[in-house]
C-alpha cells in the first residue's frame, strides 16, 4: 500500500468541532488538499481561508477523496454519516481509505469496518487522546484498530496531527483503548475533586493547594493543566463534560459485556452526570465544583 502522503492523496475531513477543526487546520498546514464538511458550515470557513474546498455533503465529499477522516460525536451520528443511500459508503470508490477518529463503542468500529470491507473500502479506527490544545500543536496520541498495512501507509498523517502513535490490534482495538484511557481521565478527574474538597475542607489555602498538587508525581499530566484553570473557576470547555458523559456511558457498557465490576467508574459517572443536569457547557473538571457545591465548600475566586 502506497504512503498516503501530501501531494499523493486528496483528503476529505468530515467534522469540524473542536477537535476536528484543529486536526483539519494541520492537515492543510502539512500541504494536504483537503475537502471539508459539517452541518454547520460557518465552521469550515477558517479552514477555507488556508485552501480547504467545503463540500455541499457527504457525498461529494466521499466522491473527491482518498482518504476519509471524520471527527464525531457519537455511534449514532457515525453511522449516520457512513451507512445508508446518502452516506459515504454510498459515494466512496473501491480502495479508499476511511480513519474514523470519534470516540464510539468498539462495537459501531467493528461494524463500520465490516460494512466497508464488502465495498472494497478499508476503515480504521484511530481514536484520538488529547485536549484541544494538543490538537492545535500536533501532539495528540492516536490509537489505532485495524489493518497494519494501512497504519503504516496512513503514518505521514499521523505524523502530521500527533506526537506518538499506537497499532493495538484488529477493528475495534482502538477505540478499547480509548473507553480504557477516558476511564482514567474521568475517573482520575474524580478523585482530584475529592482530594481538593477535603484540603480545602480542612482549611488549606486553595490556590496553594492546587499549586502544590500540580507539582506531585501523582497527578498525570493530563490532569495538571486543568489545576491552574480550576484555581481561576475556569471551567470553560476543552473537553465537554457531556462528552465525558457519554464515554462514562461507553466505559460502562463495555465493562457489562465483559462482566468487569468498575465501582469506582460508576461513582465517578455518578456525580458527572448530577453536574450535567445543570445544562451548561462546562469542561469535565467541572466535577470539582459540584464537590465544591455538595459539601458546601465558599469559593471566592472569580474567572480571570
Amino acid at each position: 500500500m502506497k504512503l498516503l502522503a501530501a501531494q499523493q492523496v486528496k483528503l476529505g475531513f468530515i467534522g469540524l468541532g473542536n477537535m476536528g477543526s484543529r486536526i483539519a487546520q494541520r492537515l492543510l498546514a502539512r500541504g494536504y488538499e483537503l475537502t471539508v464538511f459539517d452541518r454547520d458550515n460557518s465552521r469550515a470557513r477558517p479552514l477555507m481561508l488556508n485552501s480547504a474546498v467545503l463540500a455541499n455533503n457527504v457525498i461529494d465529499l466521499a466522491r473527491s477523496a482518498d482518504v476519509i477522516l471524520s471527527c464525531l460525536t457519537d455511534d449514532e451520528v457515525v453511522q449516520k454519516v457512513y451507512a445508508g443511500p446518502e452516506g459515504a459508503f454510498a459515494a466512496a470508490r473501491p480502495g479508499t481509505v476511511v480513519l474514523e477518529m470519534s470516540t464510539i463503542s468498539p462495537e459501531s468500529s467493528r461494524e463500520l469496518h465490516n460494512k466497508a470491507a464488502k465495498l472494497g473500502i478499508d476503515v480504521m479506527d484511530v481514536a484520538i487522546s488529547g485536549s484541544t490544545p494538543a490538537a492545535e500543536q500536533g501532539t495528540l496520541t492516536l490509537l489505532a484498530g485495524g489493518n497494519a498495512e494501512l497504519f503504516q501507509a496512513a503514518q505521514p498523517i499521523f505524523d502530521a496531527i500527533a506526537r506518538q502513535y499506537f497499532h493495538l490490534g484488529p477493528a475495534g482495538a482502538g477505540t478499547t483503548m480509548k473507553l480504557v484511557v477516558n476511564t482514567l481521565l474521568g475517573v482520575g478527574m474524580q478523585a482530584i475533586a475529592e482530594a481538593v474538597v477535603l484540603g480545602e475542607s480542612a482549611g488549606l489555602d486553595r490556590t496553594l493547594l492546587l499549586k502544590v498538587l500540580s507539582q506531585t508525581a501523582v497527578v498525570a499530566p493530563a490532569h495538571v493543566g486543568k489545576l491552574a484553570r480550576i484555581e481561576r473557576n475556569d471551567y470553560s470547555s476543552q473537553f465537554p463534560l457531556r462528552l465525558m458523559n457519554k464515554d462514562f456511558q461507553l466505559i460502562l457498557k463495555a465493562a457489562a459485556r465483559e462482566n468487569v465490576p468498575m465501582p469506582a467508574t460508576e461513582a465517578s459517572f455518578r456525580v458527572n452526570a448530577a453536574h450535567l443536569v445543570l445544562g451548561e457547557e462546562q469542561d469535565f473538571s467541572a466535577v470539582l465544583r459540584r464537590m465544591e457545591e455538595v459539601t458546601g465548600v465558599e469559593v471566592t475566586h472569580s474567572v480571570r
